[in-house]
């Protein structure tokens, strides 16, 4: 079975070659080509899964070597991949909600006229995402991370006919860009304390390595995961790729690339709990781009940038997660895949708003649409109670074990941890109420378009509806079936291993502090956006309001301590050069010239003048001839 691991990448990378270099005689075609692909590499997945089901828990793990790219004394660099239960895990997830998503692309975009290229760019992110996840080494790892940083580039910028989608893809890319010399200095730092970077000998030797190597190699990891999963300080990115296509904004901020950096933390979880100060650090990121994340996801009337400041702050609660070591690697990877479900299922809800509202993403000229779009109503609305963590359904599974893993910490870092999750919960079912009550509820409030064309809602194709139908089944019903017998996690234990902690409340208080706090964030949206009628202007609002509409001023902040501080920094740098480097190159050579020009003056072609110079040269020796002897 192992020989099937290559045709994973091999059918969407095929989608990809064929898609982007067959020309426009396949654009009738294209869209299909791209989406069997992609259903493709599902199917082998799923064959693999469940050959793997059958077999003992510690005989799982499939490797299959292809070729060594760079074979010499000291250096082996192989391309080979390592498929077991974390992998599958992200290869299924992947490949089914990308399916789902080139299927919905089908009807979103029938009339772009470079919907063949944009399933071209499709493929190739599910290529190189699958190539991040079933490489078996750091090396072949980074191959995929800056494949899917390059195909986000292209996605995020399709229309590149608007300079802030140009923009927010040039963003992306240098922000990314950060991250990606974490992990290249991470790489080198594991080649050069284990002479390898291949996941099993790397894990192995960490036991017998300093922690401050591993403090170093882990910081490094973190940062090329903040970068990815746009966490606090490089999450600037993530809003401003909402000017991409709506499917694009599902695939990256619900199943892939976002969740790369959460993959790259528990994928390295024998570097990290042998550093715990980088897993403290881990933990801290986490808890902060929580909070930021769900505070920006409140201010937002874009029903897009709300929905990406709630991926910016479920993500954190992953990397919470993952911070917090064995205890939590689990819960991580289990939220990560419930989001996957619910928040794919929200953004492509939201695309079928806009499909039926000429492209419009302001909240505030919506209203009343649950009445035109049943069916986008029901989807969305079970996506919306899975986020929140309504009894039952998906969300509530998983971000309740993450809580109860934040409360095991134990100490008081566990009781900050653990508040500080309660308080996002608190937080997210406000903001996603409010999105659910702006959307659907109240009176229509829409109003003609630039174009004096008035808007007429209507429901999405069957395209685009039955995957946000399937969608929603995950957001039902993944979670409980997840969490029957722990069967999740007796699933992923035998490669992240599993600590139940101690946590000081019981999980039954958990769960009903959550939905205290559940309660109260709906309630608080209520009276906000459910009592009153919805100004179809945003009122001036508090202070932290405007912030939080600016992003809690990220911007700003990046403009005058990167941008202006670069610039600033390169002022000094060109003056240091110019005066110091230069002046001394240039005073030296200045200097020798002086020199030379006043010795040349001495060589004027004049015998006389030689004549004069001999006889005053021989009378200075005669007098010290005759001083030294006088002495």
């Amino acid at each position: 079975m192992e020989n099937l691991i290559a045709l994973l990448v091999a059918a969407p990378l095929l989608g990809a070659v064929v898609l982007l270099c067959g020309g426009r005689r396949l654009d009738r075609a294209g869209h299909w080509i791209g989406t069997v692909l992609a259903a493709a590499s599902f199917v082998v997945g799923a064959v693999l899964f469940t050959d793997m089901l059958g077999k003992g828990a510690e005989d799982r793990t499939l490797h299959q070597h292809l070729y060594s790219w760079i074979p010499v004394e000291g250096f082996q660099a192989d391309v080979a991949f390592q498929l077991d239960q974390l992998s599958m895990t992200f290869v299924l997830l992947i490949t089914g909600v990308g399916t789902l998503i080139h299927i919905y692309s089908i009807g979103y975009m029938e009339h772009d006229e470079r919907r063949r290229r944009f399933f071209g760019y499709l493929n190739l992110f599910l290529a190189a995402m699958l190539i991040l996840v079933i490489a078996d080494n750091y090396l072949l790892l980074y191959v995929g991370w800056e494949g899917v940083g390059l195909a986000s580039y292209l996605l995020i910028g399709f229309w590149q006919h608007k300079p802030s989608a140009a923009t927010a893809a040039k963003k992306a890319f240098l922000v990314n860009r950060v991250g990606d010399i974490g992990l290249s200095i991470a790489i080198m730092l594991m080649f050069t304390t284990f002479g390898t970077f291949a996941f099993g000998p790397v894990f192995e030797a960490t036991g017998d390595t300093s922690e401050g190597k591993l403090t170093a190699i882990g910081l490094m990891l973190l940062l090329a995961a903040c970068g990815k999963s746009a966490q606090v300080p490089l999450q600037s990115w993530l809003g401003d790729a909402m000017e991409g296509p709506t499917p694009v904004s599902a695939l990256i901020h619900a199943a892939t690339m976002v969740t790369a950096g959460v993959y790259l933390i528990v994928r390295s979880g024998a570097v990290f709990n042998g550093a715990p100060d980088a897993q403290l650090v881990v933990v801290v990121v986490g808890a902060v781009t929580l909070l930021f994340g769900a505070i920006v996801g409140c201010a937002k009337d874009d029903i897009k940038k709300a929905l990406a400041g709630s991926t910016m702050s479920q993500i954190g609660y992953m990397i919470l997660a993952a911070g917090l070591g064995p205890v939590g690697y689990v819960f991580a990877i289990m939220h990560l895949v419930t989001h996957g479900f619910f928040k794919a299922g929200l953004f492509l809800g939201a695309g079928s708003v806009m499909h039926g509202m000429n492209d419009e993403v302001d909240m505030r000229r919506y209203g009343g649409l649950r009445k035109y779009m049943p069916v986008t109503f029901v989807t969305f609305g079970l996506g919306y109670l899975a986020i929140i963590g309504f009894p039952g359904l998906s969300g509530f599974f998983s971000k309740d074990m993450i809580i109860e893993a934040a409360f095991a910490k134990g100490g008081t870092e566990g009781w900050i941890l653990g508040s500080v999750t309660l308080l996002g919960a608190a937080i997210t079912a406000f903001y996603m109420t409010r999105v659910m009550l702006m959307t659907f509820f109240g009176e229509k409030r829409w109003q003609p378009d630039a174009e004096g064309h008035d808007p007429h809602p209507h429901e999405s194709p069957k395209s685009m509806t039955i995957p946000m139908i399937v969608l929603a089944f995950g957001s039902v019903f993944a979670g409980g079936f997840f969490s029957i017998g722990d069967r999740f996690v007796h699933w992923l234990e035998p490669v992240t291993g599993h600590d139940h902690g101690h946590a000081p409340v019981s999980a039954t208080t958990v769960t009903a502090a959550t939905m205290v706090v559940l309660v109260i964030g709906v309630a608080i949206a209520w009276a906000m956006y459910g009592r009153r009628p919805v100004p179809a202007v945003a009122p001036r609002g508090s202070l932290l309001t405007r912030a939080a509409r600016r992003d809690l001023l990220q911007d700003d902040f990046n403009h005058v301590v990167l941008v202006r501080g670069g610039e600033h920094l390169t002022r000094s740098l060109v003056y240091v050069d110019h005066t110091l480097v230069d002046g001394v190159v240039n005073g030296t050579a200045a200097s020798m010239g002086g020199l030379s020009g006043r010795l040349r003056k001495l060589q004027n072609g004049y015998a006389r003048s030689y004549a004069v110079s001999m006889f005053g040269g021989a009378a200075v020796l005669i007098a010290a001839t005759l001083l030294m002897r006088a002495v």
